[in-house]
């Protein structure tokens, strides 16, 4: 990445994507827009334990709709379901144990839920942002494995399934990092050069749009997107980048803030009506996803 470009996206960021940003980008939101009984449709979160996935999930449950939630620790996922069925007064949430950087788990899991439960929205956020190379199991580079093949692995199952229902969604996380990179189909694993876990992620997240796109052209019948969270002070943010999270944290949007779009992007009647594929940083706010040149 450029330092020029790096400047410009930082700038961007400052403006759009703070806890300001968001302020003024509601003044045009329509809450009606999430005023849904969503009693009937069910809607799978992964990363759903903490930070914007939680916060997701918190939203749906809230609206009436059952949550499977894909985590990876069980502690951590069952306290966040207690969490919110307390808060969401629905007691139709469950929670699924599965480590998304697991090839071999996400399809046997993906295969074992298609068989027993509908879907109607998949929200893919579950993600990671490891800062030294690091390989699973599989010998696959962490933050690839996760970020990318997991996403992949599990859509991938799930379609079939989700082709059956009505209104199917699928969501999927990015981030307005990936703006900075151009796909490099030829080091998807980043073995080549110094590895940078900043740059590894944001070119998996241009993996992730990319990815969005194709799906879409592929499956008419399912409507896919992908959005940017903003800058948001989740556990992840201050795990991954605690410079940045130091230096920023009076800035942040809340986690609530960063789950508002992926909430419309999965429960409006106006989110459907937008064309398949396409990328959004707010509710109605499509960005032109170009690799940059």
């Amino acid at each position: 990445m450029s330092f020029y470009r790096n400047a410009v996206w930082f700038v961007k960021g400052m403006q759009e994507y703070t806890k300001s940003g968001y302020e003024a980008a509601a003044k045009h939101f329509a809450p009606a827009d999430l005023d849904v009984n969503l009693s009937g449709r069910y809607f799978m979160v992964t990363g759903a334990n903490s930070g914007i996935g939680k916060a997701t999930a918190q939203e749906i449950a809230k609206r009436g709709g059952t949550v499977h939630m894909i985590c990876r620790n069980k502690g951590r996922a069952e306290t966040a379901k207690d969490e919110i069925v307390a808060q969401s007064k629905n007691e139709n949430v469950h929670v699924h144990i599965v480590d998304m950087s697991s090839p071999r788990q996400v399809w046997e899991f993906a295969q074992n839920f298609s068989q027993n439960n509908k879907l109607h929205v998949l929200i893919n956020n579950a993600g990671c942002m490891v800062n030294q190379r690091e390989l699973t199991e599989e010998g696959l580079e962490k933050n690839f494995a996760t970020n990318t093949l997991g996403t992949y692995i599990l859509t991938t199952a799930l379609i079939p399934a989700m082709k059956k229902v009505e209104d199917p969604r699928v969501i999927t996380v990015s981030s307005g990092g990936m703006l900075t990179q151009k796909l490099n189909v030829d080091d998807l694993q980043s073995e080549k050069g110094t590895f940078d876990g900043t740059m590894t992620y944001a070119q998996n997240k241009r993996q992730q749009v990319i990815l969005t796109e194709r799906w879409a052209s592929q499956h008419k019948e399912i409507h896919f997107s992908s959005m940017h969270p903003g800058w948001a002070d989740t556990p992840a943010v201050q795990s991954s980048m605690p410079s940045f999270h130091a230096k920023m944290q009076s800035k942040l949007r809340t986690e609530a803030m960063g789950a508002d779009t992926v909430v419309w992007l999965a429960v409006s009647a106006a989110a459907i009506k937008q064309p398949s594929g396409l990328f959004f940083q707010e509710p109605l706010e499509i960005i032109v996803q170009r690799d940059p040149s």
